[in-house]
């Protein structure tokens, strides 16, 4: 077990909770310092407890629902942790990243994710983001989600979580806030991009390569005399590790490449041909195969 202290945050975790899950795109493990000067107010991070889990901050008398604010920058992560409370976790700039249960969720600010209690999970930034998190006490929530769920941020939502944001608030308005909340919260239908990493030593020098240049379009056969392999032991090699044909496991890394280019505002055209489309049409389609809907769909405001 390691203990890590950072700013005003303690993690425990044990390294057997270090698995390459597919967060491939994201880099790092550094943590945030733990602090955002928002408005002059320094807002205090996520604080583990005693028993190792992470508490959120003090919540305001009688709040059911309490946000906490954190700066982050690319590739820094909390790391595996977990909440005695339920859990929304949502970018209102930049991209998050959420590891659990075996999947790593790409966020966006049109989209958040519903971490239950007690779930184990890391979070992290693809670039400069705000992360605006909210927390729901488990006996005066009545959603009932038992796994991680996308839920989709409306204007009102996003409104909503920085009006709850404010610690001043009066007890009666806080309490129609988040009963207004809790309505908003709507699952949407949106599948992981997985890309798990190779353990063979030759097909991971080619994953980590894709990773660095996602556009790279070298074939198997031609990434064998490289790394000391022939075509057909590295294509054997990507199916046994990650579950999935090597064509498909290069589609699924340039789309978690795409991720933050899209959401930072680059058009689908520079996107494409970013991480190696030959036509904004053809990234389209793999977008909408692997995710479930449209760049222009998952990523509107």
């Amino acid at each position: 077990m390691t203990t890590t202290r950072q700013g005003d945050m303690l993690y425990r975790r044990t390294d057997s909770d270090e698995q390459p899950d597919g967060s491939a795109g994201f880099v790092g493990a550094a943590q945030p310092d733990g602090h955002e000067e928002l408005g002059g107010v320094s807002q205090p991070a996520e604080r583990e407890a005693a028993d190792g889990q992470v508490a959120p901050p003090g919540p305001p008398a009688g709040a059911a629902v309490v946000v906490g604010s954190f700066a982050m920058d690319r590739g820094q992560w909390f790391p595996r942790h977990r909440h005695e409370h339920h859990q929304l976790a949502w970018a209102r700039r930049g991209v998050l990243a959420v590891r659990a249960t075996g999947n790593t969720w790409v966020l966006p600010p049109s989209v958040a994710l519903w971490i239950p209690a007690g779930t184990p999970h890391a979070t992290g930034a693809a670039g400069q983001a705000l992360f605006r998190s909210l927390y729901f006490l488990p006996d005066r929530c009545p959603v009932g989600w038992s796994a991680p769920t996308v839920v989709g941020v409306s204007p009102l939502l996003r409104e909503l979580i920085s009006y709850l944001s404010d610690g001043t608030l009066a007890p009666a308005p806080r309490e129609r806030a988040e009963a207004v909340v809790l309505d908003q919260l709507r699952p949407v239908s949106v599948a992981t991009v997985q890309a798990p990493m190779p353990r063979d030593p030759r097909a991971r020098r080619v994953a980590e390569a894709l990773r660095a240049d996602p556009s790279d379009g070298r074939t198997l056969a031609e990434w064998g005399p490289r790394v000391g392999a022939s075509g057909r032991t590295l294509a054997r090699a990507f199916v046994a590790d990650t579950g999935m044909p090597y064509g498909q496991w290069r589609t699924r890394i340039r789309l978690q490449a795409a991720m933050p280019l899209l959401a930072g505002g680059a058009t689908v055209a520079a996107v494409a041909a970013r991480v190696g489309y030959a036509s904004p049409s053809a990234f389209v389609a793999a977008f909408r195969r692997a995710v479930g809907v449209p760049p222009g769909a998952y990523f509107a405001p």
